[in-house]
């Protein structure tokens, strides 16, 4: 081996990689074929004149010209955001208002005002799209305090706003159950906390959530005058299955409400068992695990809490581009691939991860060579005494649920499931020469 240590670690990187090799010989991969799942698909036809017919009916009741609002627009991937934003903010324009937008996401986008600024950009929301201001700041005032004496943050340049309107996906949360998880309280109280609220928050854990969020919720309601919330659930094909303006006074009952019918319409595996599930990408565009553990049914935390199809094994084979190199959610992963590591930009990754208080999601699985290697390596860990066909599942993300591949062994299954649809016939892998997989399409 060559005297220079940089020489020495290549070659060990190459002897391991063998031995990888070694350790899956005689696995054989199985051929996949495309399938149909199939979910509830109700949507909103008229975005633009569900907004603006919401918003004039509630300007009749509460007068909002000469108000200067607030519209907050987080980092989740809603269907659509763009146009939700340009059109709330222009119909309060509309009626006399002077809205400007507050990017309300915590700690993401690196903990910083222009990363904060630069995640919406990525969502086609600047101040040219919407035609108003984005005013993006990590500064924060405390409004109150609850019982306990935790003090409840609040982004500055909104507590400063005669009032503050709330656009916010109602959806399943991926590390806590309760009446609120992710929604319009959770803005509230982590979006617009920014990155010292969403730290103060997060110290309490996420078994303390439950309560936790919507107290300081009620809390700021009681003394930040909120002119409405705009909640948005959507359907397991990522439209927009409900869009409606949510009165303050009934905000925290109605997404309780709102909460229960998103839960009816997620996406999930329909196969009864899974030895290996593939992810070709995760993120926080796509959740904020990376992976939504209500369908890999791995989470951080309160991993009992989180029913899905039982998996033996995770593969996931790389990160989104909009995730910007934070790859939450790659700990609940067994295997991944070198190539997903170099994506990783630590800094917005890490600050996440402590941001949130749970360092498992940050964690790095065993990283192969290649896709090749990560599936085959996986593959060989749920072998058991008895050969059987392999159950294997591969999805783009958690998001892109309606078309997956799976194996052969799935084929009287699908056959026999209402939901379910073959829509190929049984082929290889299509492995380029590096052992990498082109992503599967991105279908809703």
């Amino acid at each position: 081996m060559s005297g220079n240590p940089w020489s020495q670690r290549a070659e060990k990187k190459m002897f391991n990689v063998e031995k990888v090799r070694l350790a899956g010989a005689g696995v054989e991969l199985p051929r996949m074929f495309p399938i149909e799942q199939r979910f509830a698909a109700e949507s909103v036809e008229d975005l633009e004149g569900t907004i603006r017919s919401q918003v004039a009916e509630h300007d009749r009741a509460h007068p909002v010209s000469g108000k200067r609002i607030a519209v907050t627009v987080g980092s989740r991937g809603i269907a659509q955001l763009d146009r939700i934003a340009i059109t709330l903010v222009g119909a309060l324009a509309e009626h006399g208002a002077k809205p400007f937008v507050v990017p309300a996401m915590g700690s993401h986008g690196g903990g910083t005002a222009e990363g904060q600024r630069h995640v919406l950009a990525e969502y086609g929301v600047t101040e040219e799209t919407v035609g108003a201001p984005i005013t993006s700041s990590m500064e924060t005032v405390v409004i109150t305090e609850l019982a306990d004496g935790t003090p409840v943050h609040f982004d500055a340049e909104a507590a400063q706003a005669d009032s503050v309107v709330v656009l916010g996906r109602v959806k399943p949360h991926t590390d806590f159950r309760g009446t609120h998880e992710s929604g319009l309280a959770k803005m509230i109280g982590i979006g617009l906390g920014k990155h010292a609220g969403a730290a103060t928050l997060h110290r309490h854990g996420f078994e303390k959530f439950d309560t936790l969020i919507p107290e300081v919720a009620k809390a700021a309601l009681a003394v930040v005058p909120f002119e409405f919330g705009m909640a948005v659930v959507e359907n397991a094909y990522e439209d927009i299955a409900r869009l409606e303006l949510v009165p303050t006074e009934r905000m925290l009952e109605r997404e309780a409400e709102l909460l229960a019918e998103a839960k009816s319409l997620m996406p999930k595996l329909l196969m009864s068992d899974i030895d290996v599930l593939v992810v070709d990408e995760i993120g926080k565009d796509i959740s904020g695990a990376g992976m939504d553990p209500n369908i890999t049914g791995r989470a951080p935390v309160n991993t009992d809490k989180f029913q899905a199809t039982p998996v033996k094994r995770i593969v996931v084979l790389g990160l989104t581009e909009h995730t910007n190199g934070n790859a939450c959610g790659l700990g609940m992963a067994d295997m991944t691939t070198q190539g997903c590591l170099d994506q990783i930009e630590f800094g917005s990754f890490y600050t996440n991860s402590l941001t949130s208080g749970v360092p498992d999601g940050a964690r790095i699985p065993m990283a192969l060579a290649n896709d090749r290697d990560a599936i085959t390596a996986a593959l060989h860990l749920t072998r058991g005494p008895h050969e059987r066909p392999a159950k294997v599942v591969r999805i783009r993300n958690t998001l892109s649920m309606p078309r997956v591949e799976v194996s052969e062994a799935y084929a009287q299954e699908v056959a026999e499931h209402p939901d379910m649809t073959a829509l190929g016939e049984p082929r290889v892998w299509e492995f380029d020469g590096d052992g990498h997989l082109p992503k599967l399409p991105q279908i809703h």
